[in-house]
């Protein structure tokens, strides 16, 4: 039973289910790169990977943040803040997860394993950003948007034009959901004097840019599948996404209580459906 509570607790402290916004574009990266079917070890590699690198990154993100949740009646009873998981532990994990990642690029290749280090140092600054600059939001996309980057790495050993496209597009969308979800503390922000875009502009600039970027997600993400000279599905996926997104919007504009279902429910879809298309695409 003490096993089982560890465990849960530790699992809302890095609110692990979250890994799904970034899992399928690693994926889709590393299928587009092998055209198809990637191999069961990139598989297992991939995955330890992801689930590392995020789990890293949540943790500095909430160790970093333990003052600023403590005050934030949304974010008190956090693992990280109540004293379920102490520093130590919470320190332990971070250097744990951070180890598990550059082994696992190690034994994926030596690119992957020289980059693991300045991919850790990216995932690390977010907590950083928003405490000085409203860039925290696209900062927070980066870190995400490394997920394509690390898909095509670990299959071909190298960076090409079509994963930046696939990463900036992810960037972009990373960074619009953020500053939606971000409509929900505008006050605490003001209070506690954070760079969010919504307590730094207001609401209405922040809904205008978050479609801005969502249009930048769009294109980028069309951008990705010329350059990937891919087929009639993943043109498909850029539309369905295009509409998931849209969607997305009018929940939020209509009712800013329905943030949580517009990020966790349509955002979790949207890479589990532009992944099903890409891999329709590159199998059938």
């Amino acid at each position: 039973m003490k096993i089982a509570k560890i465990l849960k607790d530790f699992n809302e402290f890095v609110m692990f289910k979250h890994t799904i916004f970034s899992l399928p574009f690693i994926f889709i990266a590393m299928i587009v790169a092998a055209n198809g079917w990637f191999g069961w070890r990139l598989l297992i590699l991939g995955l330890i990977a992801a689930a590392s690198a995020r789990n890293f990154a949540m943790g500095v993100n909430r160790y970093l943040d333990r003052d600023i949740d403590r005050l934030n009646p949304r974010t008190a009873n956090r693992p990280s803040v109540d004293g379920r998981i102490s520093k130590n532990s919470q320190l332990l994990f971070i250097f744990v997860n951070a180890a598990i990642f550059i082994i696992t690029a190690y034994f994926i290749n030596s690119l992957a394993f020289w980059l693991s280090f300045l991919f850790l140092a990216i995932l690390a600054i977010y907590s950083y950003f928003k405490r000085f600059s409203e860039f925290a939001h696209l900062v927070l996309g980066v870190s995400l948007g490394l997920a394509p980057i690390a898909g095509v790495i670990a299959v071909e050993a190298k960076i090409t034009m079509w994963s930046i496209f696939l990463a900036i597009g992810v960037m972009f969308w990373v960074g619009g959901f953020d500053i939606l979800y971000s409509l929900q503390d505008i006050e605490f922000d003001k209070k506690m004097n954070l760079y969010s875009i919504p307590s730094r502009y207001g609401p209405n600039c922040a809904l205008f840019l978050s479609k801005i970027f969502h249009i930048l997600t769009i294109l980028f993400w069309l951008f990705f599948v010329i350059e990937a000279k891919l087929g009639f599905f993943a043109y498909l996926a850029v539309l369905v996404s295009a509409v998931m997104l849209y969607y997305e919007h009018m929940i939020v504009n209509k009712d800013f209580r329905q943030i949580d279902r517009a990020f966790f429910t349509v955002n979790g879809y949207l890479g589990i459906i532009f992944f099903i298309f890409i891999v329709l695409d590159r199998f059938f």
